[in-house]
């Protein structure tokens, strides 16, 4: 019995020890790869500006959102995947280190392999789904593997983008734009599938003519441009409905006529105060949530165990305090990041029974 067991391990053991020696001869060899066939930077721009004359991409390449009063654009996914294969000799993905407790470990990396230069950020994703009535535990493995992938998007986008030089990133959103401009279509069946595209949304045409100030059948190409971006902000999370298009509610109350003008105005007045608060709920968590990101984003150097604490205890849910602890791995001192580790334990088991 006891030689039986110790033979298990010795095997176990000695397909662990292959796995290994397998793992470093591929890196060795990529590496070998790579400087055997070093990046033509003039050529791999060549390709990256080509790849977004190509509408389909262009289309899904910028995203904007609205703060402080401008509108601010960025690549989305789907353009930093472009850049990285076209850039050439860098590996990118996802993986999922551990599932376990209701939660999963999951790692997004960017490797150059010419140049030896990775980024990587590990995070921790609760197998939760949040609602304004609360959270429920996710069973289904579709559902959970949805989750994973959307939180990752972002991480990924963020490891790309680090490795990628930023005038070559500059010069793909240029040539993304200049695209859509060129390409805008605004024939009736084009606008059909805009609409489509928004009412997964809760957008309406009526909503969409609003904001562009005129029917569909008159749209100019900018304004299709500007659209897409907005499409792209919200698909990929960066903004919400209510940034970009006025209530349904709120339009319907404005052109209600009824028989008495004091009832009007408190119908008005009541909508307001509702979508008043709507607002308070969501854009305050939506505009946290996009500078998080953002500070993540620009901060090439790390950030300060101030900043980090700073954000933790400024969290007032799970998806701030969760958006916050994804700086850790930005704090080079190994004692700091142990401490936030504490104050992050501390903040969700509060937030939790709050």
């Amino acid at each position: 019995m006891a030689s039986v067991t110790a033979g298990s391990r010795s095997g176990s053991n000695a397909i662990a020890k292959t796995d290994q020696q397998r793992a470093i001869a591929e890196v060795q060899a990529a590496m070998m790869i790579a400087r055997m066939n070093p990046r033509d930077p003039i050529v791999a721009m060549d390709r990256i500006l080509n790849a977004c004359t190509r509408p389909s991409l262009a289309d899904a390449a910028v995203y904007t959102y609205a703060k402080g009063g401008s509108n601010i654009s960025g690549p989305s996914i789907r353009l930093a995947e472009a850049m990285a294969q076209a850039w050439g000799n860098l590996q990118f993905g996802i993986r999922e280190l551990d599932q376990a407790n209701g939660e999963s470990t999951v790692q997004a990396y960017a490797w150059d392999v010419e140049t030896n230069t990775r980024k990587e950020i590990t995070f921790q994703v609760p197998h939760l789904h949040y609602t304004r009535k609360g959270s429920y535990k996710l069973e289904d493995p579709s559902e959970i593997y949805k989750l994973t992938a959307n939180q990752a998007a972002r991480r990924l986008r963020t490891c790309i983008l680090t490795i990628i030089p930023g005038d070559v990133t500059e010069a793909a959103v240029t040539q993304c734009e200049k695209t859509m401009r060129i390409k805008a279509d605004t024939s009736p069946e084009a606008m059909q599938k805009m609409v489509s595209a928004f009412e997964s949304f809760s957008v309406t045409k009526e909503q969409i003519e609003k904001r562009i100030q005129r029917r569909l059948d008159a749209i100019q190409p900018a304004q299709v441009v500007s659209l897409k971006k907005i499409y792209a902000s919200l698909r990929d999370g960066m903004s919400t409905p209510a940034d970009w298009f006025e209530a349904a509610e709120a339009e319907a109350t404005s052109q209600a006529t009824t028989a008495s003008r004091t009832d009007a105005v408190k119908a008005k007045a009541q909508a307001q105060r509702e979508a008043a608060r709507k607002k308070s709920e969501t854009d305050q968590q939506d505009d946290a949530l996009r500078q998080l990101e953002q500070d993540s984003q620009q901060q090439s150097f790390g950030a300060t165990f101030a900043q980090v604490s700073d954000q933790l205890h400024k969290a007032s849910d799970i998806d701030l305090l969760e958006a916050a602890i994804d700086l850790l791995d930005e704090v080079n001192n190994p004692a700091h990041r142990e401490e936030l580790s504490a104050i992050y334990r501390q903040r969700r088991a509060e937030l939790e029974q709050s």
